[in-house]
């Protein structure tokens, strides 16, 4: 059957390149980088005397809270801890919620009385919103280009033919576990091989649950959380294997090492989070400090940290450490930022990993993410209660933007059920197996 796409070009080329490892924190956005639509609040943005707080929020307020009256308690902002600059202090200001990718993802079915979610962080992100919402429910994305490195490295038409393959040699007998950082259409192969999502919080509960399978895992995208989780769980080193990302996935399956695999790896990483290194780890061990970091870095920093975890573990561990404490924390720069400001109020010293003193090293924010700024929000929202929001920024099953041109492809609906109904059960089971272990 031939897959009917929608394709929409819209937005057009901004011409930023993506390297995953270069560093780049929020700054004022060239103009030519908004959608048409965005241009005129962006150019009011650019004209205010400065960014300080006495300039930028009543000009925003101008717009935003005519917006939040208009829709009331029908609406909910959401933000990622990772969102760039002040973004994430801006949504909270307004009454939205802040949350890793576990606790975003199921917002539309905690709170079935909000019919419309406008989302600041990156695409996989509102579209797992949007593949739990009901159909009174509604999900906008301020920036569509707003995509994430790792699953730029994972794209359905780069893992699939490397799935085909897998298929082909071992059957039914290989489950798909696709990170949370995946498209909706790879979260709909995990559902349709009976398999899960999973998060850098949840990920051993559900390599635990898919090894009680009996099959082979295919895990997507990231090979550093597979890597730690692997460890966790205890699978034999000697029993992985990885796969390339990109392209090429496919084309070097070795059928000696993948027959022996227990655990098979896409060889995607986040930029932000391989800059890390054990001798970073030692710098801040020897000047006192505790030294936490991500599960997406590499497995030779993660062996020699204090403690590893997810946003939210990393979020909650530092601020409810002893007053006097001191940490470096291994994670997106602008997280560790606003963490070292709420830190500061309880007396407890932060300092990024990376950051080491009269060295080249810098931590580095997601550029991707810090594509939302101030503009988008105030614009999206003021265009929503204008009922002319571009229909880009509206988020569907299925929909994959390209994060260079902002083309969309758009599935037919019949498509989009479908594939959604498959990616809600691999959903849904992560919850479940969530849940269960959080109650144990």
């Amino acid at each position: 059957m031939t897959t009917q796409i929608e394709l929409d070009r819209s937005i057009r080329q901004s011409g930023l390149v993506l390297q995953p490892d270069i560093p780049i924190c929020q700054t004022d956005l060239p103009l030519d980088w908004y959608q048409e639509e965005f241009k005129s609040y962006a150019e009011e943005y650019l004209a205010l005397p400065d960014r300080k707080p006495a300039s930028v929020l009543p000009w925003m307020d101008s717009y935003i809270r005519p917006a939040l009256a208009e829709f009331g308690d029908d609406l909910m902002l959401l933000a990622h801890y990772y969102m760039g600059g002040e973004v994430v202090k801006l949504v909270e200001r307004y009454g939205g919620k802040i949350a890793d990718s576990y606790l975003l993802a199921r917002q539309a079915v905690l709170h079935p009385d909000k019919k419309i979610f406008v989302e600041s962080a990156v695409h996989f992100m509102a579209e797992a919103i949007a593949l739990l919402s009901a159909d009174d429910q509604d999900v906008y994305i301020t920036n569509p280009k707003s995509g994430c490195t790792m699953e730029m490295m994972a794209k359905d038409f780069m893992v699939l033919p490397a799935f085909a393959k897998l298929q082909a040699r071992f059957g039914d007998d290989v489950v798909v576990v696709a990170y949370m950082n995946t498209s909706g259409r790879l979260k709909a192969l995990a559902g349709r091989t009976g398999g899960a999502v999973c998060t850098s919080s949840n990920a051993a509960a559900i390599v635990r649950w898919a090894r009680g399978q009996g099959k082979k895992i295919f895990f997507v995208p990231d090979q550093h959380l597979g890597y730690n989780v692997a460890a966790q769980v205890g699978i034999d080193p000697e029993r992985i294997a990885l796969l390339p990302a990109g392209h090429a996935g496919g084309d070097e399956l070795d059928p000696t090492e993948l027959d022996h695999a227990e655990l098979i790896l896409w060889g995607s990483f986040c930029g932000v989070h391989t800059i890390f290194t054990p001798q970073q780890v030692e710098y801040w061990r020897a000047a006192g400090r505790s030294v936490v970091v991500h599960p997406e870095s590499p497995k030779p920093v993660v062996d020699v940290a204090d403690g590893f975890g997810s946003t939210a573990y990393l979020w909650k561990h530092v601020l409810e450490a002893e007053a006097g404490t001191s940490f470096a924390v291994g994670t997106e720069g602008h997280f560790v930022r606003n963490l070292a400001e709420q830190a500061a109020l309880r007396n407890i010293d932060v300092v990024h990993l990376a950051d080491i003193p009269n060295s080249d090293e810098q931590g580095c924010g997601c550029a991707t993410m810090s594509r939302n700024d101030p503009p988008h929000l105030v614009a999206i929202l003021d265009l929503l209660r204008r009922g002319e929001v571009p229909d880009i920024n509206k988020v569907l099953a299925g929909d994959v933007v390209d994060e260079v041109t902002g083309f969309r492809e758009r599935l037919a609906s019949d498509e989009r059920k479908s594939l959604a109904a498959d990616a809600r059960r691999a959903l849904e089971r992560m919850v479940e197996i969530t849940e269960a272990a959080s109650a144990s």
